[in-house]
């Protein structure tokens, strides 16, 4: 009965609009109440929860995403990969695709890769024919990928709250199905294109230098491999890679494009603060959650019963992925693993999935809901730059969501795409 109450009161809360982070540990506490336990349970798991090593490669990234948007590194990107693709139907929504796997590569967030990528390209979209629907479509579906190509933020939570997955094997684990599900994009992209004649309409954006375009975008594309490769070498941890990733960042913005000031330091340092905060509150808060959940004994009745279903392995597998999409239209990625990882890991271990490549399925199917209405992060942003209701964009993400699951059934199907990388490069 008190396991109920928990999850009814969070769910509560968050219809009356409480902030995620405050309505778990709420939930969390009142559960403790009900269940006569003391509440300083409450102030040893919030501590428990983020005093974490690897959790600071989290501040580390999110500042790296900060510093690359204010460097310009995005328009280079854009320009570099338009010069590449060329101008014709298609070529620039393919562009806005391509420059968000890159720009995934520094960040590891959706929304912010959103943003990123929506305040570059859809003027010029727009100009180049593309509806301002298909365009917030385009570009929600493509930062969607950003929480798959490492470094990924909810990768660093999934290998914090797994024991026996480590940072470097899920990242690499990422790297394929986050290539995947970027092509994956692209096909209905570039029909959908085709057969309404989107793109091509402005012939100036191909007279760009291939090679001048290339050595303005180079420092963005090699941030990827600094962090990727860095880790790779055993140079360093993730968490190390992150602090190098800043440095380089600063690097890039102050000496080499010059585009940074002090005061644009100052105000990227406070943006930081703030994304790291709320996120880091969230881990923290939803701490108190888990506990609760695992201490009530909520968790063996729920599995049980979803096990008792008598649907096997993968008609059990498909029951989670339309939980998780379903879930993940109105959450974002890190709570849901906060929230749902104690029921779901005992599932897994059930059916002896590995939970690396378990992991790399969870977060795909998130990455679907974050661009799927009626509450998707990403979409939300890139409809607010392309000043669009959500409603409009719903004819052409449904589209984009049929390519995502057809990318995620692959790496369902073939488990290989996922762990071929890691075990060959000996992180698992």
């Amino acid at each position: 009965m008190t396991g109920a109450i928990l999850f009814l009161a969070f769910a509560l809360m968050l219809l009356g609009g409480v902030p995620i982070g405050v309505a778990l540990g709420l939930a969390g506490a009142l559960a403790i109440l009900l269940a006569d336990q003391t509440l300083m349970a409450m102030s040893t798991n919030v501590y428990a929860g983020i005093a974490k090593y690897p959790l600071i490669a989290i501040p580390m990234f999110v500042l790296v995403g900060c510093v690359f948007d204010r460097t310009g590194v995005a328009l280079r990107l854009v320009r570099f990969a338009t010069a590449l693709v060329g101008a014709g139907r298609g070529a620039l929504a393919s562009v806005s695709v391509l420059v968000a796997m890159v720009l995934g590569g520094i960040s590891g967030s959706g929304p912010a890769t959103s943003a990123a990528v929506g305040k570059v390209v859809t003027e010029s979209m727009a100009r180049d024919g593309y509806p301002r629907p298909f365009i917030a479509s385009t570009v929600g579906a493509a930062a969607a990928t950003d929480i798959l190509i490492p470094p990924s933020i909810a990768f660093i939570v999934y290998a914090v709250m797994v024991p026996g997955v480590s940072v470097p094997a899920i990242f690499l684990a990422g790297v394929f199905p986050g290539l995947l599900a970027g092509l994956a994009l692209l096909v209905p992209i570039l029909l959908i294109s085709w057969l309404r004649g989107f793109g091509g309409k402005n012939p100036e954006r191909g007279e760009g230098s291939l090679w001048r375009s290339f050595r303005e975008a180079f420092w963005g594309l090699m941030a990827p491999v600094v962090i990727l490769g860095g880790m790779r070498a055993g140079a360093f941890t993730p968490t190390e890679a992150a602090v190098m990733a800043v440095f380089y960042g600063l690097f890039v913005g102050f000496v080499i494009h010059r585009s940074m000031t002090l005061r644009d330091l100052y105000e990227i340092l406070v943006e930081a603060g703030e994304i790291s905060a709320v996120i880091l509150i969230v881990v923290a808060l939803a701490s108190v959650f888990a506990w609760a959940v695992s201490t009530l004994g909520v968790v063996q009745p729920i599995v049980a019963g979803i096990l008792g279903l008598g649907l096997g392995e993968w008609g059990t597998m498909l029951l989670l992925v339309g939980l998780l999409i379903l879930v993940g239209m109105f959450l974002d990625g890190i709570s849901i693993f906060l929230i749902l990882l104690p029921l779901l890991l005992p599932i897994a271990r059930h059916f002896g999935w590995d939970l690396t490549w378990f992991g790399v399925l969870l977060t795909m199917k998130i990455a679907i809901g974050q661009f799927t209405p009626p509450m998707a992060v990403n979409l939300m942003v890139s409809c607010r730059i392309a000043r669009v209701t959500m409603e409009s964009t719903i004819p052409w993400v449904s589209w984009f969501v049929l390519a995502m699951l057809g990318a995620l059934l692959l790496v369902i199907a073939e488990p290989g795409i996922a762990l071929w990388l890691p075990r060959a490069a000996g992180a698992m």
